[in-house]
């Protein structure tokens, strides 16, 4: 069994200070949170980012400020960008991030049901951000918050417009989307195209059970302070390097071991962005 991939989504669009005063959201609290992320065995890093007021923004400028700061401060974990924003935001302000020609960069593989909101990814709008990303050489991560979702993605393969490897973030558990339970996390695995590579994202107290299937099943794992912003019941997370870390030691237990950055590379067939810039 290939070694496990830890990606920490370590602040998200929709968690704020009010819902758990250690989620990060300045350039430095970003950068705090991925280097200790990575020390407890992240080899990926999920990043959305936040403005001065701390609500969340696609801005390239931003998004360019939190990476340098984390590449300045020696984090070697593939820095993730969200193509997704927020609820609300259209494609072309959604899409900034990737002109900063990161490793890899989320595509989200269709309409949601989100809480109370609508999150809009038709399939005009998935071509674009495939398009862009297929010409810029960059890995997409195919958001599924639904079964349905996989089959866009391999009408995205079946046109063309995915030429890399297939990696999937299976995302279970958001309200309004496919509920969260391993049924539903097995049917889902079993469509995968062979050769293809999933993690699972589990929402809120689903986090630690899902990645504790995906450990055995030989998916990865994501957990952070996007998805899940407690310990335990009733105790908050004191970090996302937190969260990395049980899972980490669960792994070990369970006899997986943990991907460096290094390594996450070879398994998702990606070239660093050092070499990319070089080139």
């Amino acid at each position: 069994m290939e070694k496990l991939i830890i990606t920490a989504a370590i602040c998200g669009a929709e968690v704020m200070k009010k819902d758990n005063p250690n989620l990060p959201v300045t350039p430095e609290e970003l950068t705090a949170a991925a280097l200790a992320a990575e020390q407890a065995g992240a080899s990926i890093i999920h990043l959305h980012v936040r403005d001065q007021q701390g609500q969340p923004t696609q801005s390239k400028e931003v998004f360019a400020r939190v990476i340098s700061l984390m590449q300045e401060q020696g984090l070697q974990a593939i820095i993730q960008p969200s193509t997704g924003g927020a609820a609300g935001m259209t494609w072309q302000e959604r899409i900034q991030p990737v002109y900063l020609l990161p490793e890899m960069a989320t595509l989200d593989c269709g309409t949601t049901n989100f809480g109370d909101t609508i999150f809009v990814n038709d399939l005009p709008l998935m071509r674009n951000f495939a398009r862009e990303m297929q010409r810029l050489d960059i890995l997409p991560e195919l958001e599924c918050f639904e079964v349905g979702h996989l089959y866009n993605a391999l009408q995205l393969r079946k046109e063309g417009l995915l030429n890399k490897h297939l990696h999937f973030d299976l995302v279970l558990g958001v309200p309004g989307a496919i509920k969260a339970s391993l049924k539903n996390l097995l049917f889902m695995v079993e469509l995968l195209p062979e050769g293809a590579t999933w993690t699972v994202a589990g929402i809120g107290r689903h986090q630690l059970p899902l990645a504790t299937h995906a450990i055995l099943l030989g998916g990865h794992v994501r957990v952070g302070f996007e998805d899940n912003i407690y310990y335990q019941k009733g105790e908050l997370a004191q970090s996302n390097a937190q969260l990395v870390e049980r899972v980490a030691k669960l792994a070990t237990i369970l006899g997986r071991e943990i991907a460096s950055p290094a390594e996450a590379r070879t398994i998702l067939g990606l070239t660093s962005s050092k070499e990319k810039n070089n080139n």
